[in-house]
C-alpha cells in the first residue's frame, strides 16, 4: 500500500516524503512542478501533474494501490491571492474538488490535508485553540478553509475521512543540511532574514515595533519543518487505525518575536542582520501562537525542535545554497 503525496515537492511536502521513506512506507509524488523541486525529493517517484486531473489521480491511485493521501499542494501567497484570486479558487479549493473526486473513484478514503493557522485571522484571545472562531482575512485563508469544509462534506456525502493540521509558522531545513526551503519563492520572515545575514539582499523590513509586545514586534508561533513532517505521519497512522475526521493546530505553543529571530540570527552568523522598521501591514496582530494540546491527545505528537533549531538549519542550508 502507497501513500500518495500531493505537492510533494514543496518546502513541507519534500520534508514529509523524506521522512516517510525513511520510515520504509511507499511515497508516489504528484507535483506539477511549477512551484516545487524535483531535486528536493531525492529519488522518490514523482509524478508531474495537477491535481485538477481527476482520471490522472484516479489512475495512479489504482495503479500504485495507494491506500491515503497527504494533501500539500496549493498556493500559498497572501498577497497574490488578493492580485489574482481566481489563481487560488481554480488551483486550491476546485483542485481538492478534483483530487477527492479521483481519489474517491480508486477507492482511497483516507486523507491528511495541509491547512493553515491563517483561517483564524486576527485572533480575539491567545493560544488559539480549534474551536476558535474562523475569520479569514485574505483569499489564500478563505481558500483553506473553504478546502477543509470541501474536505468535511465530502466525509459526510462519502465517508472520506480526514485530518486538516493549521499549521502556525512552518520553518528550518532538515537537520543534516540537506533540503530546505526555497528563498526565491517565499515571503516568509526566517528565509527572508537568511537573505539578508547572508548578504544576498538588502535589509529586512521589519513590519511595525510599536505593538504591545516585549520588543514592540509581531509574535508568532514558529514550528520547525521536521516536526511537522512527523505530524503528518502521525495523521496517517491516526486515520488508518480507524481514526475520525478531525482538525488539529500544530504549532509548539510559544510565541517569539520578529527581534528574536533577528537575534538568533546574528548570533548563528556572528554578526548583525540588517533590518529597517516600516509600517505596520493592515490586519496584522500582535501575538499569534497554538494551542497545540489537542494534537498531542489525538495524535500522540508535540514538537520537540526549538527556535535555535530552526534558525541554526535554516541558516546552515541557505548558505549552503549561496556557496554553490
Amino acid at each position: 500500500m502507497a501513500i500518495l503525496v500531493t505537492g510533494g515537492a514543496g518546502f513541507i511536502g519534500s520534508h514529509t516524503v523524506r521522512l516517510l521513506r525513511a520510515l520504509g512506507r511507499e511515497v508516489i509524488v504528484l507535483d506539477s512542478l511549477e512551484r516545487g523541486h524535483k531535486k528536493a525529493l531525492l529519488g522518490a517517484e514523482l509524478i508531474v501533474g495537477s491535481i485538477n486531473d481527476e482520471a490522472l489521480v484516479e489512475k495512479t491511485c489504482r495503479q500504485h494501490n495507494v491506500s491515503a493521501i497527504i494533501h500539500f499542494a496549493a498556493y500559498k501567497s497572501v498577497g497574490e491571492s488578493m492580485s489574482s484570486p481566481g489563481m487560488y479558487w481554480n488551483n486550491n479549493v476546485a483542485g481538492t474538488v478534483h483530487l477527492a473526486e479521483g481519489a474517491l473513484a480508486a477507492g482511497v478514503q483516507q486523507m491528511v490535508f495541509s491547512s493553515s493557522a491563517s483561517v483564524y485571522g486576527n485572533p480575539r484571545t491567545t493560544p488559539i485553540a480549534e474551536d476558535a472562531e474562523i475569520r479569514p482575512e485574505n483569499v489564500y485563508a478563505e481558500s483553506k478553509a473553504t478546502m477543509e469544509r470541501v474536505l468535511s462534506w465530502y466525509g459526510e456525502t462519502h465517508d472520506l475521512r480526514s485530518v486538516s493540521l493549521r499549521y502556525f509558522n512552518a520553518a528550518g531545513a532538515s537537520l543534516d543540511g540537506v533540503i530546505g526551503e526555497n528563498w526565491s519563492v517565499t515571503t516568509n520572515l526566517v528565509p527572508l532574514v537568511m537573505k539578508a545575514a547572508l548578504g544576498v539582499s538588502g535589509p529586512v523590513q521589519v513590519f511595525g515595533n510599536d505593538y504591545p509586545t516585549p520588543d514592540g514586534t509581531g509574535i508568532r508561533d514558529y514550528i520547525h519543518v521536521e516536526d511537522l513532517a512527523r505530524a503528518h505521519v502521525a495523521a496517517l497512522d491516526y486515520l488508518a487505525a480507524g481514526g475520525a475526521s478531525t482538525t488539529l493546530n500544530l504549532g509548539t505553543g510559544v510565541g517569539s518575536s520578529v527581534i528574536d529571530i533577528l537575534d538568533r540570527t546574528a548570533n548563528e552568523a556572528g554578526h548583525e542582520v540588517p533590518y529597517e522598521i516600516v509600517e505596520r501591514r493592515v490586519g496584522d496582530p500582535a501575538v499569534v501562537f497554538a494551542d497545540p494540546s489537542a494534537a498531542e491527545r489525538v495524535l500522540g505528537w508535540t514538537s520537540k525542535l526549538t527556535l535555535d533549531d530552526i534558525v541554526q538549519s535554516a541558516h546552515a542550508w541557505h548558505a549552503s545554497q549561496v556557496s554553490n
